[in-house]
């Protein structure tokens, strides 16, 4: 495990927001890419980011859903800093919406291919589209859906748009604490021998704090680094695969759908980990690393989603495995040789 996963005392916590995250901090200039930043956690993400000066390029698969709902998220970013920005406040940015299907990698080649074309940069890439419990789900080459979204689709993304991300820019993958349930399934990872809907989502969150542990090795020349995050339990359109009754039985709602348990984050502070994990000084001269409550996540050997991060999800061995793996089944690898 690296040396460096432990807390660095960041002075956040639980319960900070990402607008808390972002104070003092100027991104004017920056441009952000956020992979269902229109929606949920992204959706607070872009809003964030927006509100501390940066433009945020949001690819979407349903684009005009994504517009209708970010010109809200625009509007009350820039309406949060109005009154501000004549006292020298950091001015609002902006957003943008963009064709992209992470299930579909010719989705995926034409938005990269699209980007590239436009001759911008990134400082930074946050992963933090996904899907949770759905149904068993075959996509692209017959891939299990979340393996194949949560991870392969921005497997693809990130190294097709590789050529654009600046020296210096920061990845950020959207983990979970689901990661502790299953470590990759290496004799099964498409799950062609029964299915089960938690252990696929939990491989895929594993390979998504995996995919961050292996960019960071690669990147890190460049001055690219990458973290996972857990950004904390949140009522988002993540659990739209869950019917009521599953969520009163784990005591996360009342009977009425009301928010039952207390440990629960709003959307605001769900979104804060991974802003702070984008943007924070604090974390200069680090990478690999799985972060949650805006800080570094202590390693923990149980495996029942309480804080901390299972040694087989930021294991290098296991990470590097993965991107063999995955650009052979992608076909995409920007550091072959």
């Amino acid at each position: 495990m690296n040396t460096h996963q432990h807390k660095i005392g960041s002075g956040f916590g639980h319960r900070t927001t990402a607008a808390e995250v972002l104070h003092g901090i100027d991104l004017t200039g920056r441009t952000a890419l956020v992979t269902g930043g229109y929606s949920g956690l992204g959706a607070e993400t872009t809003r964030a980011l927006a509100a501390a000066g940066a433009h945020v390029i949001v690819p979407a698969r349903r684009p005009a859903e994504a517009r209708a709902a970010l010109a809200a998220e625009v509007a009350a970013a820039q309406a949060a800093t109005a009154g501000a920005t004549a006292e020298g406040a950091t001015a609002a940015g902006t957003a943008e919406v963009a064709a992209l299907d992470l299930g579909d990698l010719g989705s995926v080649r034409h938005f990269a291919e699209d980007f590239l074309a436009s001759g911008r940069g990134l400082d930074i890439v946050i992963g933090n589209a996904g899907i949770m419990a759905c149904p068993e789900t075959r996509v692209g080459a017959g891939w299990e859906a979340h393996f194949a979204v949560n991870h392969l689709g921005h497997h693809a993304l990130v190294n097709l748009l590789w050529p654009a991300i600046n020296p210096g820019a920061r990845v950020v993958m959207v983990s979970s604490a689901g990661h502790q349930l299953s470590g990759m399934r290496w004799d099964d990872v498409q799950f062609e021998r029964g299915y089960d809907r938690w252990l696929a989502y939990a491989q895929a969150k594993t390979a998504n704090a995996l995919f961050a542990v292996h960019l960071d090795v690669l990147g890190r020349d460049r001055g690219v680094r990458a973290f996972s995050v857990h950004p904390g339990a949140i009522l988002t359109p993540l659990l739209r695969h869950l019917t009521r009754a599953e969520m009163v039985e784990r005591g996360w709602v009342d009977e009425d759908g009301r928010l039952a348990d207390p440990e629960f984050k709003t959307p605001e502070q769900g979104a804060a980990t991974q802003v702070w994990a984008a943007t924070s000084p604090q974390l200069a001269g680090l990478g690999g690393l799985y972060c949650e409550d805006c800080d570094v996540a202590e390693p923990t050997d149980r495996s029942d989603m309480v804080a901390g991060v299972r040694e087989h999800a930021v294991d290098p061995g296991e990470a590097e495995r993965l991107w063999a793996l995955s650009a052979e089944l992608t076909g995409v690898n920007a550091f072959r040789m």
